[in-house]
């Protein structure tokens, strides 16, 4: 009950929250946005008819960003008069942040995992988040958004539906792949290989003909700069290794021991905790109903746990994590920390887990301690999702098999 009031109350908290942040949005200006005008401007290309993505820049760098981007940016260039009416967009963005806040609090109240009073801390506590979504005007809220619109739809069982919004999410930005492994899973264990083979056709399909006019002309140039998975990051940036030497930061070799640990990871989480049904791992392949234990609906935290699991574990590796890319994990972190009870974590440890992690994301330029801090409360994340119970109970699937 405590969760539905929330649901329902989401516009007036998330309108609460903007006040909090400092009540009306400031004047527009060069100390509010940072890559909203270089947004402008490569989408302006498109506008003038350059679709070769190696041809579209702006003032800070080439865009980098799949084409679904360029759709939804199009439409604010021209609803912000092409650009210039940074107000307006912050208006819009304004906006965005209550549809967001809405979409969790829908995913949270079919949990029944998280205490009430810590949506407080999620509407109003951070400065970080308020800043990303209505002064700075990234693209990393759009795709958030659609991406907890289409986690919503997969717990309503619209599978062909939330698979299309998690396709469009990824058009906006690469970031949300993160939640591809724990996707894939889900697919494969509710529809088997042949059945999840539609899903992740809509999926590719999607991709195709969005970026279809610059697949046309010049397919290499697209591909490789909207899906460039070895972009190298700027050292100066960083949130998350600023403890680490810059030549060891920018080392091949520790971007692939980067990728290993979280292939890893995703490995056995997959092996011991999500998949506990005593069959090889293999069974997810066949058809749920030829498998040993009958299959059963996918209960809402089953789903949400494997997805908020398989991003933060990306998150944890990532090579290097910028101020904006806080919106890809902040609004999951409540029920990662408290959808496993661990008598050890109490109420007021994860507290301060939430608070000693949006530190690390307030300070600025960061330091070795807020690195350092960031990946202790990961570390801490991890290990009580690791040793809690999951949401895939090998007993309770045992018991089913003996009925």
């Amino acid at each position: 009950m405590a969760a539905a009031r929330l649901a329902r109350a989401a516009p007036a908290a998330a309108g609460a929250a903007l006040h909090a942040a400092g009540g009306r949005l400031p004047l527009p200006g060069g100390d509010t946005e940072i890559d909203w005008k270089a947004y402008m401007a490569q989408v302006e290309g498109v506008i003038n008819g350059t679709y070769d993505y190696t041809q579209l820049q702006g003032d800070t760098g080439p865009l980098v960003y799949p084409a679904g981007f360029v759709y939804i940016f199009m439409g604010l260039y021209y609803a912000t008069g092409r650009g210039t009416d940074i107000r307006m967009a912050q208006h819009i963005f304004a906006v965005l942040y209550l549809a967001t806040l809405l979409l969790v609090f829908l995913i949270y109240h079919q949990t029944c995992k998280v205490p009430p009073f810590v949506f407080f801390f999620m509407c109003c506590a951070s400065y970080r988040v308020h800043s990303i979504f209505v002064l700075r005007l990234f693209n990393d809220p759009v795709a958030m958004a659609l991406l907890f619109l289409s986690i919503n739809l997969l717990l309503a069982q619209r599978w062909g539906w939330g698979c299309c919004c998690f396709s469009l999410a990824v058009s906006v930005k690469m970031n949300v792949l993160l939640f591809a492994p724990g996707l894939l899973f889900l697919l494969l264990m509710q529809f088997g290989f042949r059945g999840a083979l539609p899903k992740l056709g809509i999926c590719a399909v999607l991709q195709v003909v969005l970026g279809l006019p610059f697949l046309l002309e010049n397919p290499i140039g697209y591909l490789s700069r909207s899906f460039d998975l070895g972009r190298q990051f700027l050292f100066r940036w960083t949130v998350n290794w600023r403890f680490l030497p810059e030549a060891l930061f920018l080392h091949r070799a520790f971007h692939l021991a980067l990728l290993a640990a979280h292939l890893t990871l995703l490995l056995l989480f997959a092996l011991c905790k999500w998949h506990r049904t005593g069959e090889s791992i293999l069974s997810l392949l066949k058809d749920p109903s030829k498998r040993k234990v009958p299959p059963q609906p996918l209960t809402p935290n089953q789903i949400i746990s494997t997805l908020f699991t398989s991003n933060f574990i990306g998150i944890c590796f990532s090579r290097s994590l910028h101020y904006q890319f806080y919106v890809w994990y902040f609004h999951t972190l409540p029920y990662l920390l408290w959808a496993t009870p661990a008598r050890w974590l109490t109420h007021l440890l994860r507290l301060l887990v939430l608070g000693l992690i949006e530190l690390s994301w307030n300070t600025y330029p960061s330091t070795s301690c807020s690195s350092a801090a960031l990946h202790i409360c990961h570390a801490v994340i991890l290990l009580q999702l690791w040793l809690g119970p999951q949401p895939f109970p090998r007993s309770i699937q045992h018991s089913k098999k003996a009925h």
